[in-house]
């Protein structure tokens, strides 16, 4: 199919007519990547795609509601979204005061709120990224996953040693990072990419026992680290090349029933001055890779 390298990037109509979906458009192609929605106008029938003006795009999401799609299989039990939840996981549950607002966006507010969907089946992981006072900055959702693969997830635990990607898209639902985690053994790596495959850098868990540490890693240079406060890997210091503490992380109490019956977990990520990337970046990505480290079959109370 040819495309237009002019059309800017974003959610539209589905190049393929599959009604009432929307399909992501990076600006020089079609992604893998869709979602639910009500264009606004008919795609172009396929093959007749140059012919035409570009997608008309649809309308953009509520800012705080990233277009997601459920899955049927899986059963969710998580409420409804409650800011004032939020704000207390932040302020009394991880001890941070409020501080002023930031940028509005996941690269430049001081505070960032990661939690989990909470599902008691759970085929693939999905988070909510909020700032301080709970306003929706975007979300985190498994992808690539083939069938077969869910099943597995479904049936055994074997899924957590094998790979995981995880796209971390902005209020609008439009990819931001792509975080890929190849199999594991015992030790860890996520591999820190911008949405068009340029790496940034990679996070490199560094020990298996004891306090858990990740190196922060550019080209073989290390830039940084995640370095746990403990054995249990609740609280961590994120620090820059010079060894100077530039921003925590919290791992915050989801409540009884979630901690023994699903895998969920809530983290609170406070950064404690601008940064520039890569460093950024893979700031913004630490809570997702202890997470996918280590929490990610964890029931109870490890």
């Amino acid at each position: 199919m040819t495309t237009h390298s002019n059309t800017p990037a974003g959610w539209y109509a589905d190049p393929h007519g599959t009604p009432n979906l929307l399909r992501y458009w990076d600006g020089s192609q079609w992604t893998e990547h869709t979602n639910p929605g009500q264009p606004q106008a008919a795609v172009p029938p396929q093959g007749q795609f140059q012919k035409q003006a570009p997608p008309q795009q649809a309308p953009q999401q509520p800012y705080g509601q990233p277009p997601q799609q459920d899955n049927p299989w899986e059963l969710g039990v998580d409420g409804g979204h409650d800011p004032a939840r939020v704000q207390r996981q932040v302020q009394q549950q991880a001890g941070i005061a409020p501080t002023g607002p930031g940028g509005g966006t996941m690269f430049s507010e001081p505070i960032l709120v990661v939690n989990q969907k909470a599902k008691l089946i759970e085929l693939n992981n999905e988070y909510s990224v909020m700032d301080q006072g709970g306003r929706q900055l975007g979300s985190v959702v498994q992808v690539g996953q083939s069938t077969a693969r869910k099943v597995l997830r479904f049936v055994s635990s074997i899924d957590q040693y094998l790979p995981v990607r995880l796209e971390v898209r902005d209020a609008y639902g439009q990819p931001q990072l792509l975080l890929t985690r190849p199999a594991k053994f015992i030790k860890s790596k996520v591999i820190v990419q911008r949405p068009d495959g340029v790496t940034l850098g990679e996070i490199v868990q560094q020990n298996a026992i004891g306090k858990i540490n990740f190196s922060f890693e550019v080209n073989g240079q290390k830039i940084g680290a995640i370095k746990a406060e403990n054995w249990r890997a609740w609280n961590f210091a994120i620090v820059d090349h010079t060894e100077t503490e530039v921003g925590r992380i919290t791992k915050t109490w989801e409540g009884l029933a979630k901690t023994m019956f699903t895998t969920a977990d809530n983290y609170v990520l406070q950064i404690h001055r601008p940064l520039a990337d890569p460093l950024l970046s893979m700031v913004v990505a630490s809570a997702l890779t202890v997470d996918t480290a280590l929490k990610q079959d964890a029931r109870g109370f490890g």
